[in-house]
């Protein structure tokens, strides 16, 4: 089942990374899932129950056939095909696929905001009703983080250390949202890392977009001109 597997795969990423030295130290760290659905730490706003669901019928028997299923997988390593972008990663990256594209391939399309391969990931956007072309468009174009700063410090006539600096001031929140906007909806930034850029919460990063949509919608902004 490709979402029991995935939770697993994202699970064990911090054990990947050595950030964590085994399931032990997992169950402890703070920073994933996985030990929220371990009953090691309490989050309001992750959903375990229905995670837990997908594993049994009772928290108890879901959580011990859970952690059981995280162990059988812990040796796997790095699984290409859960990986972000689909069969634009596996090719090298976008610039390697814009040569395949000039070459006739112009099916070749992806977005590392979701797993999985190429057809998995065109049929969540066509579900979620997005525009893979917009997305490959800001991609073959270059966009980066540091592009869509500088439009947001164009739009907004600020320097950089004051869109980064920790300020309320209307049009400083205002220019922070319209980033994050632009960053997780356009660029696919997960909020998690423009979190960790910015030095605030995945949560307000979330309330951020919210913002920044609809300052973006209202102003008429848009990212490429």
């Amino acid at each position: 089942m490709y979402f029991k597997e995935l939770v697993r795969y994202i699970h064990l990423n911090p054990v990947r990374a050595k950030v964590v030295p085994d399931l032990g130290g997992l169950s402890q760290y703070p920073y994933c899932g996985h030990s929220a659905l371990m009953n090691k730490q309490k989050r309001d706003w992750q959903e375990t129950d229905y995670v837990l669901s997908v594993f049994g019928n009772s928290r108890a028997a879901a959580r011990r056939s859970y952690n059981a299923y995280v162990k059988a997988g812990y040796g796997q390593g790095r699984r290409p095909e859960l990986t972000g972008g689909g069969l634009i990663r596996s090719l090298g990256g976008w610039a390697a696929s814009k040569k395949l594209r000039l070459k006739g391939h112009d099916r070749l399309k992806g977005d590392e905001r979701i797993l999985g391969d190429s057809d998995f990931v065109t049929s969540i956007l066509a579900e979620a009703n997005e525009k893979l072309d917009r997305y490959y468009e800001i991609k073959s174009q270059g966009y980066n983080i540091e592009k869509v700063e500088n439009r947001v410090m164009e739009i907004f006539d600020l320097e950089r250390d004051v869109l980064y600096s920790k300020g309320r001031r209307k049009i400083q929140v205002a220019a922070r949202s319209l980033l994050c906007y632009w960053a997780v909806r356009e660029l696919g930034l997960t909020a998690t890392e423009l979190a960790r850029r910015l030095g605030v919460t995945q949560p307000a990063v979330s309330y951020a977009v919210s913002r920044g949509k609809r300052i973006a919608k209202e102003r008429n902004y848009s990212l490429i001109i």
